[in-house]
């Protein structure tokens, strides 16, 4: 089984890497619940050291899908699709999805995704505290002084 390697760090910033997206099948997570591996799924969060968010990549293969509902208790999650398309089912809706699909699920939203193509699917969620977020875009952001390296 592959694992992230850390590429740099410091005080402020964990950097990793996880090589190229089409060879996450080279990966595999232990699923504490479902009692076995899943097989194409990365989890980084813990490896990058965050606190505040979870971020997972998973790779699916042709005709595959995930075969359960799942909710959550406190976290709300944003799927973002990069490569292939297929379907995605929130509560009772159905509906395709594709690469540059990108779909945002409150915790109580039952969930399932498949790739019902003849092609990979490659995606990722970013998971983080509902309720948590005090502003959009960049206005939490401030310039500071300090060199730029070269």
């Amino acid at each position: 089984m592959k694992k992230a390697m850390i590429k740099s760090e410091g005080n402020n910033y964990s950097a990793i890497e996880i090589g190229k997206l089409q060879d996450l099948a080279e990966y595999s997570f232990p699923h504490p619940k479902l009692r076995q591996d899943v097989p194409g799924k990365l989890f980084v969060g813990e490896i990058l050291k965050s606190t505040g968010i979870e971020v997972s990549f998973q790779i699916m293969p042709v005709n595959s899908d995930i075969p359960f509902l799942h909710s959550h208790t406190n976290q709300e999650e944003v799927y973002i699709f990069i490569k292939g398309k297929g379907q995605f089912q929130v509560d009772n809706d159905l509906f395709d999805i594709q690469e540059g699909s990108i779909i945002r699920v409150a915790p109580k939203g039952k969930r399932t995704w498949r790739n019902n193509s003849d092609n990979i699917m490659i995606l990722m969620v970013i998971q983080a505290k509902v309720d948590t977020l005090e502003n959009y875009n960049v206005l939490d952001g401030f310039g500071v002084s300090g060199e730029i390296l070269k």
